[in-house]
């Protein structure tokens, strides 16, 4: 009984990350049509990433092209402050980021969120210390659109020459591939 209490739990968080802000079975359907369900061209593990720019918290420009020749590694991470799952997971993230940030690690965020003050105040409250991007437009949002991002969390990680190395790491896995790769 428990399982399947706990199993039913966890379908209505990615039901509710997938479709949050729904108000109406017309704004569900119009979301579903617009976010196509086979992957988007060229965002596969092994291919070269596809750049693109939102406004950072203090409303400039950032691209992720600014960090990935930078670093060895850097992890696009798509989540927003009304996800559950996504705030599940950013621990594991906050962790990562703090292990491995010195070893060339960099985190980028890209927020589906379409209020700027909870999208702030969740940054401060997660303790995300790196890059963050929006463009405050929810399921809407360019980059999520252009990796086809169906449900979040969800990220990619991109090596220096930027190649999709991993694409959707959690938890243990995410801290093992990544260590994995800087530790080489």
């Amino acid at each position: 009984m428990k399982k399947i209490f706990a199993l039913s739990i966890a379908a209505i968080l990615f039901t509710a990350c997938q479709m949050k802000g729904s108000s109406s079975n017309e704004t569900t359907q119009q979301q579903t049509s617009e976010r196509s369900d086979s992957p988007a061209e060229g965002t596969a593990v092994g291919c070269k990433y596809i750049d693109f720019s939102l406004p950072g918290i203090q409303g400039n420009d950032i691209a992720v092209s600014d960090y990935v020749s930078k670093n060895r590694y850097t992890l696009v991470d798509f989540w927003a402050s009304w996800c559950p799952p996504c705030r599940a997971e950013m621990p594991t993230i906050v962790k990562a980021y703090a292990a491995y940030h010195s070893k060339g690690l960099e985190v980028v965020g890209v927020s589906l969120d379409s209020s700027r003050d909870s999208w702030l105040v969740s940054i401060e409250q997660l303790g995300m210390t790196w890059p963050q991007m929006s463009d405050l437009k929810g399921w809407s949002c360019q980059g999520a659109k252009l990796y086809n991002v169906q449900s979040i969390p969800a990220n990619l990680l991109i090596d220096q020459q930027g190649i999709i190395v991993a694409k959707d790491l959690r938890g243990e896995e995410l801290l093992q591939k990544v260590a994995e790769l800087l530790n080489q």
